[in-house]
């Protein structure tokens, strides 16, 4: 399996991609400028011909991100896995080093696996500890207008965040798949997203700070109770308490000194969740040009 490899250096001061290969089905587009002329970011959109990923696909790319350099991988829809053939698994492999004082976004669509997909994903990053990282990871139910909720066959996601020295700090896989017993669309009831973001870094710490403090506030309104205007709590009937909240959210720290922040986030529909990432990484705007998912 040939890696897609992109190099992002400096070059007269300025972030410049100085090496980009990619063989069938991935390729990279990488724009000119993107965003405000004044800043310093390289953004790279990851796409397969076919406008997918199909049974057997292996794609692996690798990513070493220079000192001081901004660049950003996203792509310009989902990440639609297709239907398996027989066993066959569809996999993709990042890997990706990142520079002192680099900053790398990964912020992609969600993959939306179709009935019958079996994919895997998994991702390895190397950072310093003065390095800066942004993670998006999400997938959607299926495709609803199909019927198709939660039914593939197998959906595994890993991400592995190491320090100098090969030091693990943040080891982490979702695995959803077929059961004989219980289904996955049976755990999920009414919900069809699942996210995680991780922020990590010295430079990111403003907006860790400000998404500990969003998804606190979010989930103490949802979950607050009501009480009389004397203060005292209001006995109701539990049928009142039904309803579930349309997003939940949890977030909670990692790495040397809670350097890292990991937030994990359910919802039942995608767009509350494209919402909720443009709330919470609106603050990357000025060191990438543009607030992701806008």
């Amino acid at each position: 399996m040939e890696k897609g490899k992109i190099v992002v250096e400096k070059v007269e001061g300025k972030s410049t991609m100085t090496r980009c290969f990619s063989k069938y089905p991935l390729k990279f587009i990488i724009p000119r400028k993107v965003g405000s002329s004044k800043t310093d970011a390289v953004w790279i959109y990851s796409l397969t011909y076919g406008g997918g990923i199909v049974s057997g696909d292996c794609i692996s790319c690798e990513f070493t991100i220079g000192d001081g350099c901004n660049t950003v991988l996203t792509t310009q829809a989902s990440t639609k896995v297709y239907k398996s053939l027989g066993s066959k698994c569809s996999e993709q492999v990042l890997e990706a080093r990142i520079g002192t004082g680099a900053l790398f976004a990964v912020i992609p669509d969600p993959v939306t696996c179709f009935s019958a997909a079996r994919y895997s994903q998994k991702q390895f990053f190397r950072v310093g500890s003065d390095s800066n990282l942004v993670i998006v990871d999400w997938i959607t139910s299926g495709r609803h207008e199909s019927g198709e909720k939660w039914d593939f066959e197998l959906y595994k996601s890993t991400n592995h965040i190491y320090l100098e020295g090969n030091q693990p700090i943040f080891l982490d896989t979702v695995l959803l798949e077929r059961g004989s017993t219980v289904s996955v669309a049976e755990h999920m009831q009414e919900y069809h997203v699942i996210a995680m973001v991780i922020i990590y870094g010295p430079n990111l710490k403003h907006i860790q700070d400000q998404v500990q403090k969003n998804v606190k506030m979010m989930m103490s309104e949802q979950l607050r109770i009501p009480s009389t205007s004397l203060g005292r709590h209001v006995h109701m009937r539990s049928d009142n308490w039904s309803a579930k909240p349309s997003i939940v959210g949890s977030c909670s720290v990692f790495g040397p000194k809670g350097i890292g922040v990991v937030v994990r986030v359910v919802a039942m529909e995608t767009e509350s969740v494209y919402r909720f990432l443009q709330q919470q990484l609106v603050g990357l705007e000025p060191l990438i040009g543009l607030p992701p998912y806008s």
